[in-house]
């Protein structure tokens, strides 16, 4: 259906009314969670169904969901079309289970951060916050706990 209104967006209008930068919206094209289509002068051309996955990415980034679970959910939704609110209620219940254990983790840490800043222990043998119920002591020992390294 043409309603006169051009169902293609170049890169900077999508820049513009996502309010998201043109080089976020190219890395969000390389990591396959949006397409768009080059036109005969080489530009990039996107539906302008991109602008609600867009705002999806970006709410879905805000409460801490990895990129690689958001294209995982987008792997099953249409690329060419807008998602129907249907689409969007499942992938919202796919979230929802990660989001409530997240939210429960974090009070934990919350609840269990001012017992430990008070103590002063901090000791990785005894402490409940660093190392409940000495979790690592069969796995790490002593400082290792926090090096980025893992090959040592």
């Amino acid at each position: 259906m043409n309603d006169g209104i051009s169902q293609d967006l170049s890169v900077g209008q999508v820049a513009a009314r996502s309010g998201v930068a043109v080089s976020a919206l190219h890395f969000y094209e390389r990591a396959g969670l949006i397409a768009s289509r080059r036109t005969a002068g080489n530009q990039r051309r996107y539906d302008r169904s991109v602008l609600r996955r867009v705002a999806v990415i970006r709410a879905a980034q805000r409460a801490g969901i990895p990129l690689k679970s958001i294209g995982e959910i987008f792997a099953g939704l249409p690329n060419d079309v807008a998602p129907l609110k249907e689409d969007w209620q499942e992938v919202s219940a796919a979230w929802r289970e990660d989001l409530q254990e997240r939210i429960h983790q974090l009070q934990s840490l919350r609840d269990g951060l001012g017992g430990c800043i008070g103590c002063g222990c901090l000791s990785l043998a005894e402490c409940g916050f660093v190392n409940p119920n000495d979790k690592l002591a069969d796995e790490l020992g002593g400082a290792r706990l926090f090096r980025d390294d893992d090959s040592i």
